[in-house]
């Protein structure tokens, strides 16, 4: 089976330290059922494509008889070699992790930057008919193809085979693409070579993190890609929640929630502390930076005082919920001229997010590896510099309260901060980009561990 990645970014052969593989080498590596080969068809400035084939031993895969219902013989005899299926999925995990996590020691940059992509795959079967091709990818920001395998092409009069060649292009980053890969394709195939268990539903939420909470088929993917077993579908789904859920309560665990903020929920309580501060500042137009699927750009959309509100992320899939968050098909025209949607990495610098009375970075800086900190401060504070900028963040100190909680509050978190932290990192930013900072608690107030949220307000000096 054959999958195919290409780009037309320039240079193009920076596509090799995306998936940490030289052009000019064969590399193969030993996975599940046989052999993975990485090899490039052409690695050109203007345009560079990986080829991944693997090749399946047909007796390898047979020996413990995995998954096949079949006689004796078609256990031997079957498509598993030539399709794609959960077994490239595997081979994709294992050959491209790093581009998987999104990590890339010599390109980093690169690797949170939005890139023209286009995906070939010959061979998938598409349970379900074509259709479902579309219904997965495209709410994803692909724009999909689908071509119909014939069954032999010496005997046209045989028809088409259950099988269709999928060619994929987009603009996003690699690492969602190759995570959508990571889930699709065996949803697409439906059938798995390997017993699923309840670790299979901490691979799903791990791939599809960002993306799938949203995704309107979510049910579908999470019933598919957990082999129809009924109770593992309802624990992701339950995990899961809904959209408007998604990067925004599920920070801590919901039992330790409602031990401890039955009143008011904190995630409330944090969006009422970031419009406080910005009705201080007296902010027309604002930045929502790391926007997610928007649930802070909700509530900036009903106070009138906004003039101008963007929202910027990294993530296509996270922009593409909140524009169905926000009702984009529903507004007016001059609704619709308020609020802008882009798609800009934080560590990079972005004309476009010049000259704003004020940004805000709500629960996103955790989301950076702090060795990348200092790049998405030279591009917050030092390139667009607005009037004033916000950030909160979780303070660590306050997870003694959360009796349920082992670990950081988000998976996602790289790093949380305790208090004396926090204000180290304000202090040295404001200083070194000219702004003054104000620190706050945000949520109940504990003597001795300070609040769940720290807050800080930045504002230019004069």
């Amino acid at each position: 089976m054959l999958l195919t990645i290409s780009t037309t970014h320039t240079p193009a052969t920076d596509l090799g330290y995306l998936v940490v593989k030289h052009p000019d080498r064969v590399q193969s590596f030993t996975t599940t059922g046989g052999t993975a080969h990485v090899f490039y068809p052409q690695a050109d400035v203007d345009r560079c494509t990986v080829a991944l084939l693997l090749e399946v031993d047909p007796v390898e895969l047979a020996r413990p008889a995995k998954g096949h219902n079949g006689s004796a013989l078609g256990r031997y005899v079957n498509d598993r070699p030539y399709v794609a299926s959960s077994l490239l999925s595997v081979a994709l995990g294992k050959v491209f992790r790093s581009a998987l996590n999104g990590t890339s020691r010599d390109r980093q940059e690169l690797a949170e930057q939005a890139i023209p992509l286009e995906i070939e795959v010959p061979a998938v079967p598409c349970r379900g008919g074509t259709e479902i091709v579309e219904r997965l990818f495209a709410p994803l920001g692909w724009t999909v193809s689908t071509t119909s395998v014939p069954l032999d092409p010496e005997f046209p009069e045989w028809g088409p085979s259950p099988y269709t060649h999928l060619r994929l292009t987009g603009t996003l980053r690699l690492a969602e693409a190759l995570n959508h890969l990571y889930v699709l394709l065996p949803v697409l195939d439906d059938a798995k070579h390997y017993w699923v268990d309840a670790d299979e539903v901490d691979k799903l939420l791990r791939a599809g993190e960002g993306w799938l909470g949203g995704h309107p088929d979510r049910e579908l993917i999470a019933r598919r890609y957990l082999a129809g077993r009924r109770t593992l579908t309802l624990s992701a789904l339950e995990r899961l929640r809904s959209v408007d859920e998604v990067l925004d309560e599920a920070e801590i665990p919901e039992d330790a929630v409602e031990a401890t903020e039955r009143r008011t929920p904190l995630v409330k309580l944090r969006k009422e502390a970031v419009l406080a501060a910005l009705a201080e500042t007296g902010a027309s137009r604002v930045l929502d930076l790391g926007c997610g699927p928007g649930a802070l750009l909700l509530a900036l959309q009903a106070e009138a005082r906004f003039t101008e509100i963007v929202g910027a992320d990294v993530s296509s899939a996270a922009l593409s919920m909140a524009e169905r968050r926000l009702k984009f098909d529903q507004m007016s025209d001059r609704q619709r001229a308020r609020i802008t949607l882009i798609q800009s990495a934080l560590t990079y610098h972005d004309n476009r997010l010049r000259g704003f009375d004020a940004a805000v970075l709500m629960e996103v800086i955790e989301h950076v590896d702090e060795s990348r900190l200092p790049a998405l401060e030279r591009a917050v504070f030092g390139h667009a510099a607005p009037g004033a900028v916000i950030v909160t963040t979780p303070n660590v100190e306050y997870n003694v309260h959360y009796e349920t909680l082992d670990g950081h509050r988000h998976d996602d978190h790289r790093f949380e901060w305790t208090r004396a932290e926090f204000a180290a990192w304000s202090a040295r930013v404001a200083e070194t980009f000219g702004y003054t900072v104000d620190i706050r608690p945000v949520g109940d107030l504990d003597p001795r561990t300070g609040s769940p949220t720290q807050l800080a307000l930045f504002r230019k000096a004069a």
